[in-house]
């Protein structure tokens, strides 16, 4: 099978594969890097000197996140006391999944 084959559609149970790469390695298949998060759905951890340095989404996992982050700028900024709530609790789950994320790691 090859990589364009795989499938966009993934369950949300269905964790994707996360590879680890040094920048230096990863630059030599860049190309695959790439498909496996864009065809796959599997990001890839770039390690520089040791250290988590960046990762490779695909665009839509980038665009879904940047747009939660929008979203969740707008309700803190809203005046509704729902919109409030709602952000509060946005907020704390994205801190409870930054730690989890950072915990697993």
């Amino acid at each position: 099978m090859t990589i364009a084959a795989i499938s966009y559609d993934l369950a949300m149970s269905d964790r994707p594969t996360v590879h680890s790469n040094q920048i230096a390695e990863a630059r030599n298949v860049l190309g695959q890097v790439i498909a496996r998060a864009r065809f796959g759905g599997e990001p890839t951890v770039l390690i520089n000197r040791g250290q988590k340095a960046g990762v490779i989404v695909s665009y839509e996992d980038f665009a879904t996140l940047w747009e939660l982050r929008s979203y969740l700028e707008e309700l803190e900024e809203s005046d509704g006391p729902n919109d409030k709530i709602s952000a509060r609790v946005l907020r704390e789950a994205l801190a409870i999944a930054k730690r989890r994320a950072l915990d697993s790691s």
